[in-house]
C-alpha cells in the first residue's frame, strides 16, 4: 500500500514540477526579442533537466524534443513537459498493460 502512495506522490512531483518548467518556458514567450534570446540558454537546461526527470528511451526522446521545441522561435506555447508526463503515466502504461 505505501508503495503505490510513493508511486502516487512521484508523478504529483513529476506533473507539478512540468507545469512550473513549461511554465517558465512560455514566460519568455511573453518578452519579444529578449525572450527569444533567454531561449538559448533555456533550451539546453530543459533538456537536461528532461533527461533527469524520465529516464530511458523516454527521456532521452523527450529531452530532443525539448531542445528543438525551446530552441526554435514562437514554439514556447507547446508544453513539452506535461506532454511528457501524460504520455510517460498514460499512454505508455496502457501499452504495456496490453
Amino acid at each position: 500500500m505505501q508503495e503505490v502512495n510513493v508511486a502516487n506522490d512521484d508523478r504529483t512531483r513529476k506533473l507539478l514540477l512540468g507545469l512550473l518548467l513549461d511554465g517558465v518556458g512560455m514566460i519568455s514567450f511573453t518578452i519579444p526579442l529578449l525572450g527569444e534570446f533567454s531561449d538559448v540558454i533555456w533550451a539546453p537546461v530543459a533538456a537536461f533537466i528532461m533527461t533527469r526527470m524520465y529516464k530511458g528511451r523516454v527521456g532521452r526522446v523527450a529531452s530532443v524534443l525539448t531542445f528543438i521545441e525551446e530552441a526554435l522561435p514562437f514554439t514556447d506555447i507547446i508544453p513539452s513537459f506535461t506532454i511528457t508526463w501524460i504520455y510517460t503515466y498514460y499512454f505508455q502504461r496502457n501499452n504495456n498493460d496490453a
